[in-house]
Protein backbone atom coordinates (compact mmCIF):
# COMPACT_ATOMS: atom_id res chain seq x y z
CA UNK A 1 0.00 0.00 0.00
CA UNK A 2 1.60 3.15 -1.04
CA UNK A 3 1.72 5.95 1.76
CA UNK A 4 -0.98 7.81 -0.58
CA UNK A 5 -3.62 4.86 0.08
CA UNK A 6 -2.52 4.12 3.68
CA UNK A 7 -3.07 8.03 4.50
CA UNK A 8 -6.50 7.51 2.55
CA UNK A 9 -7.30 4.68 4.55
CA UNK A 10 -6.43 6.65 8.01
CA UNK A 11 -8.50 9.42 7.15
CA UNK A 12 -11.51 7.11 6.17
CA UNK A 13 -11.17 5.66 9.38
CA UNK A 14 -10.89 8.66 10.98
CA UNK A 15 -14.13 10.12 9.31
CA UNK A 16 -16.10 7.08 9.95
CA UNK A 17 -15.14 6.61 13.41
CA UNK A 18 -15.96 10.27 13.67
CA UNK A 19 -19.35 10.30 12.66
CA UNK A 20 -19.87 14.03 12.95
CA UNK A 21 -18.20 16.34 10.04
CA UNK A 22 -14.73 17.38 10.68
CA UNK A 23 -12.29 20.45 9.38
CA UNK A 24 -9.21 20.44 7.88
CA UNK A 25 -7.18 21.91 10.27
CA UNK A 26 -9.01 19.02 12.96
CA UNK A 27 -8.28 16.22 10.24
CA UNK A 28 -4.20 17.34 9.64
CA UNK A 29 -3.91 17.62 13.10
CA UNK A 30 -5.60 14.11 13.90
CA UNK A 31 -3.12 12.49 11.54
CA UNK A 32 -0.19 14.77 11.78
CA UNK A 33 0.23 15.54 8.03
CA UNK A 34 0.18 18.86 6.24
CA UNK A 35 -2.89 20.19 4.79
CA UNK A 36 -1.05 19.23 0.85
CA UNK A 37 -0.91 15.65 1.89
CA UNK A 38 -4.43 15.93 3.37
CA UNK A 39 -5.70 17.54 0.10
CA UNK A 40 -4.39 14.46 -1.80
CA UNK A 41 -6.11 11.64 0.82
CA UNK A 42 -9.31 13.58 0.10
CA UNK A 43 -8.66 12.95 -3.55
CA UNK A 44 -8.00 9.21 -3.04
CA UNK A 45 -11.31 8.62 -1.25
CA UNK A 46 -13.18 10.97 -4.15
CA UNK A 47 -12.01 8.46 -6.66
CA UNK A 48 -12.50 5.41 -4.55
CA UNK A 49 -16.27 6.59 -3.19
CA UNK A 50 -17.05 7.72 -6.82
CA UNK A 51 -17.03 4.26 -8.07
CA UNK A 52 -20.61 2.74 -8.95
CA UNK A 53 -19.93 0.09 -6.46
CA UNK A 54 -19.41 2.26 -3.64
CA UNK A 55 -22.30 3.10 -1.35
CA UNK A 56 -20.11 6.00 0.44
CA UNK A 57 -19.86 9.20 -0.56
CA UNK A 58 -17.39 12.10 0.96
CA UNK A 59 -19.55 15.57 1.77
CA UNK A 60 -17.88 18.93 2.13
CA UNK A 61 -19.96 20.78 5.05
CA UNK A 62 -18.58 24.33 5.43
CA UNK A 63 -15.40 23.34 4.73
CA UNK A 64 -15.69 19.83 7.35
CA UNK A 65 -15.53 16.85 5.87
CA UNK A 66 -18.43 13.30 6.45
CA UNK A 67 -18.65 10.13 5.47
CA UNK A 68 -22.38 9.31 4.38
CA UNK A 69 -24.46 7.04 2.17
CA UNK A 70 -25.24 7.76 -0.99
CA UNK A 71 -28.44 9.14 -1.42
CA UNK A 72 -29.53 6.29 -3.53
CA UNK A 73 -29.11 3.68 -0.82
CA UNK A 74 -30.75 6.02 1.62
CA UNK A 75 -33.76 3.82 1.90
CA UNK A 76 -32.10 0.74 2.62
CA UNK A 77 -30.33 2.42 5.51
CA UNK A 78 -33.66 3.74 7.03
CA UNK A 79 -34.73 0.63 6.90
CA UNK A 80 -31.89 -1.05 8.41
CA UNK A 81 -31.86 0.77 11.04
CA UNK A 82 -35.57 1.02 11.03
CA UNK A 83 -35.57 4.80 11.54
CA UNK A 84 -39.31 6.25 11.14
CA UNK A 85 -39.84 8.21 8.27
CA UNK A 86 -38.92 11.77 8.78
CA UNK A 87 -42.14 14.19 8.07
CA UNK A 88 -42.28 16.79 5.44
CA UNK A 89 -41.68 20.20 6.56
CA UNK A 90 -44.81 22.26 6.60
CA UNK A 91 -44.79 25.16 4.26
CA UNK A 92 -44.05 27.11 7.65
CA UNK A 93 -41.44 25.33 8.20
CA UNK A 94 -39.75 25.89 4.80
CA UNK A 95 -40.58 30.01 5.08
CA UNK A 96 -38.53 29.90 8.73
CA UNK A 97 -35.63 28.27 7.27
CA UNK A 98 -35.42 30.22 4.36
CA UNK A 99 -35.31 33.36 6.46
CA UNK A 100 -32.75 32.17 8.40
CA UNK A 101 -30.71 30.63 5.56
CA UNK A 102 -30.38 33.62 3.68
CA UNK A 103 -30.51 36.43 6.72
CA UNK A 104 -28.80 34.37 9.85
CA UNK A 105 -28.25 34.90 12.23
CA UNK A 106 -32.13 35.84 13.02
CA UNK A 107 -33.46 36.19 16.03
CA UNK A 108 -37.30 34.68 16.36
CA UNK A 109 -38.44 38.41 16.20
CA UNK A 110 -37.04 38.92 12.87
CA UNK A 111 -38.34 35.68 12.00
CA UNK A 112 -41.97 37.33 13.22
CA UNK A 113 -41.44 40.72 11.46
CA UNK A 114 -40.75 39.00 8.05
CA UNK A 115 -43.86 36.87 8.28
CA UNK A 116 -46.00 38.51 10.09
CA UNK A 117 -47.02 35.63 12.63
CA UNK A 118 -45.86 34.26 15.62
CA UNK A 119 -43.27 31.76 14.76
CA UNK A 120 -41.69 30.67 17.95
CA UNK A 121 -43.11 27.28 17.55
CA UNK A 122 -41.59 26.46 14.27
CA UNK A 123 -38.64 27.97 14.95
CA UNK A 124 -38.38 25.73 18.42
CA UNK A 125 -39.58 22.97 16.25
CA UNK A 126 -36.69 23.24 13.67
CA UNK A 127 -33.98 23.51 16.50
CA UNK A 128 -35.73 19.86 17.92
CA UNK A 129 -34.96 18.70 14.92
CA UNK A 130 -30.95 20.00 14.13
CA UNK A 131 -32.11 22.19 11.40
CA UNK A 132 -31.50 25.57 13.25
CA UNK A 133 -29.33 25.94 16.09
CA UNK A 134 -28.33 28.76 19.07
CA UNK A 135 -25.74 30.61 17.83
CA UNK A 136 -25.41 33.09 21.08
CA UNK A 137 -27.16 36.25 22.34
CA UNK A 138 -27.41 39.47 20.74
CA UNK A 139 -25.91 42.49 22.04
CA UNK A 140 -29.47 44.11 22.01
CA UNK A 141 -31.94 45.06 24.74
CA UNK A 142 -33.20 42.21 25.81
CA UNK A 143 -30.39 40.43 24.85
CA UNK A 144 -31.97 37.63 22.09
CA UNK A 145 -31.00 34.04 21.02
CA UNK A 146 -30.13 33.96 17.56
CA UNK A 147 -30.34 31.11 15.40
CA UNK A 148 -28.58 29.94 12.43
CA UNK A 149 -28.73 26.99 10.15
CA UNK A 150 -26.98 23.55 11.07
CA UNK A 151 -24.57 21.12 8.87
CA UNK A 152 -27.88 18.80 9.36
CA UNK A 153 -29.78 21.90 7.54
CA UNK A 154 -26.59 21.84 4.37
CA UNK A 155 -26.97 18.02 4.60
CA UNK A 156 -31.03 17.68 4.01
CA UNK A 157 -31.23 19.78 1.29
CA UNK A 158 -28.08 18.13 -0.31
CA UNK A 159 -26.09 21.64 -0.47
CA UNK A 160 -21.89 22.05 0.66
CA UNK A 161 -22.52 25.21 2.10
CA UNK A 162 -24.35 28.21 2.27
CA UNK A 163 -22.93 29.63 -0.86
CA UNK A 164 -25.07 26.86 -3.12
CA UNK A 165 -28.21 28.47 -2.25
CA UNK A 166 -30.23 29.52 -5.32
CA UNK A 167 -30.47 33.39 -5.50
CA UNK A 168 -33.20 35.19 -4.60
CA UNK A 169 -34.91 37.13 -7.13
CA UNK A 170 -34.75 40.64 -8.38
CA UNK A 171 -36.94 42.62 -6.80
CA UNK A 172 -38.18 44.28 -9.66
CA UNK A 173 -39.28 40.42 -10.64
CA UNK A 174 -41.40 40.29 -7.33
CA UNK A 175 -44.91 41.78 -7.60
CA UNK A 176 -45.23 44.47 -4.65
CA UNK A 177 -48.97 45.83 -3.91
CA UNK A 178 -48.48 48.33 -5.17
CA UNK A 179 -48.41 46.26 -8.79
CA UNK A 180 -51.47 44.29 -7.41
CA UNK A 181 -53.62 47.84 -7.13
CA UNK A 182 -52.20 49.20 -10.21
CA UNK A 183 -53.65 46.21 -11.90
CA UNK A 184 -57.21 46.18 -10.40
CA UNK A 185 -57.29 49.91 -11.12
CA UNK A 186 -56.15 48.96 -14.77
CA UNK A 187 -59.12 46.07 -14.83
CA UNK A 188 -56.49 43.51 -15.04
Amino acid sequence: MTDKNKLAAQLEAVLFASGDPMTAPKLCEALSVPKKDLDEAIECLDVRYAQPESGIELLRLEGAYQLAAKKQYAEGVKNALEIKKSANLSPAAMEVLTIAAYNQPVTKAFVEHVRGVDSASVVNSLVEKDLLCETGRLNLPGRPVAYKTTDNFLRAFGLSSLDDLPDLPERREQMTLDDVIAGENNGD
